[in-house]
């Protein structure tokens, strides 16, 4: 069963009310969320599997005095687009661009994943995980 959503326009003039509401909807079998929407904040959104609107709309209007059913549907969930992938030509100029500040056989110690000293870069060049045990 999918899930739907369900919204009553409720009367509620207080933030009492408001909370006898939320809290009459939430201890609802099936109900996964509960939410005010509206200008007055008075219509509660309510998101569920397996939920009666017919008998929920009665109980509200039971304990609060007034409540009409507006809208019954399957919840539909915006689908999120995956980021975008670095274009190959970023790549590429990323590359080209570290190869001509470092040396062929050391590169980044980000992109290589070794410890890198970079005073000795200079002089000979080594990295601290290719140190001679001999010294």
């Amino acid at each position: 069963m999918a899930k739907q959503k369900i919204v009553i326009k409720v009367q509620m003039a207080s933030d009492r009310c408001r909370s006898r509401a939320m809290a009459l909807v939430a201890a609802t079998g099936g109900v996964d969320s509960v939410a005010l929407a509206g200008d007055g904040k008075d219509q509660v959104v309510v998101v569920g599997e397996g939920v009666d609107s017919i008998k929920l709309t009665t109980a509200l209007r039971k304990k609060l005095g007034g409540a009409e059913l507006l809208q019954v549907g399957e919840d539909k969930k915006e689908e999120k687009k995956p980021a975008p992938a670095p274009a190959p030509a970023a790549v590429a100029a990323a590359a080209e661009y570290y190869s001509q500040l470092y040396y062929h056989h050391y590169p980044p110690p980000h992109l290589a994943g070794a410890v890198h000293d970079h005073r000795a870069v200079g002089y000979g060049g080594y990295s601290r995980a290719d140190t001679c045990s001999i010294m």
